[in-house]
Formats: structure tokens, sequence, C-alpha cells
């Protein structure tokens, strides 16, 4: 009887280990990024990389932020500043999905910044963009993918 408890015991406990084993760390959008951003009319706007990290509140960690075609708005030597959310939403057999927003500012026209709101899906990034600022503005859509 002793045994049988035993094994009963060790079947419940293997359950429990196995049901709590989900994570809702968002650690997969965490990685190198590029993004495409087009305009109304599906012609190329801005280009960029950057590698992204999830901190515990959300808010993305950005580095390696490199523009890889300049826009009316930043420039590639002006310097930028970058920040961005994510918020998870769902996490299954390891694909990530979420909204994400993501701000690029001109670090020489502080008015001139480009704003992404979109939703990431396993190892891509899709949503709308808008610019705005100082002889700035457009609105398109965009996609982001994980190298």
């Amino acid at each position: 009887m002793k045994q049988i408890a035993a094994v009963v015991l060790l079947g419940v406990c293997a359950v429990l280990v196995g049901c709590g084993s989900s994570s809702s760390s968002p650690a997969n959008i965490n990685g190198t990024w590029t993004a495409i951003l087009t305009d109304i009319n599906n012609q190329p706007f801005f280009q960029f990389g950057t590698s992204l990290v999830v901190q515990g509140d959300g808010t993305l960690a950005v580095s390696n932020f490199t523009i890889t075609s300049p826009s009316p708005c930043i420039s590639s030597s002006g310097g930028t500043t970058e920040t961005g959310s994510f918020s998870l939403t769902g996490n299954f057999n390891g694909n990530v999905t979420g909204s994400f927003g993501f701000k690029v500012q001109s670090s020489t026209q502080s008015s001139n910044t480009i704003t992404l709101t979109g939703t990431a899906t396993g190892k891509t990034i899709t949503g709308s963009w808008s610019a705005t600022g100082t002889g700035c503005s457009g609105s398109g859509l965009f996609t982001m993918t994980k190298q």
C-alpha cells in the first residue's frame, strides 16, 4: 500500500511540476531585430537594426541601434534616443505574442520623432508608425524581423 501511495504522490508531483514550468517572461523578444518602415504608398521611409531586451517592468533596453536607411526625420549622423515597451499577452510553445511600442527621437532636432505601435507574434513585429516634427511628417506600416 505504501508503494502505491508513493507512486501516486510521485505522479502528482510530476504533473504539478509540469504545469508550473510555463514562463511568463517575454524572453523570446530579446535579441537582434531589423525594421523596415514603408509610407502610405508602400515606399521605403526608414530602416534600422537594433538589439532589444525586455526589462522586468516591460520597458525595452535598446542597444546597437543602427540606421540602415535614413529618413527626412532622422539622419544617420545626428544621433538618436530610442525608447520602447513590450507587454506580453501570451506565450505558447515558445512563441511570444504581445503589444509593442517603440520611439526614435532625433538628438539634433528633438521634436523629430518616429513612433511605432504594433503586435509581436513569434519572430515578427508588425504595425503602424507615425512621424512628427520639424520638416518631418508621415505614416505607414512597419515590419520588424528577429535575426
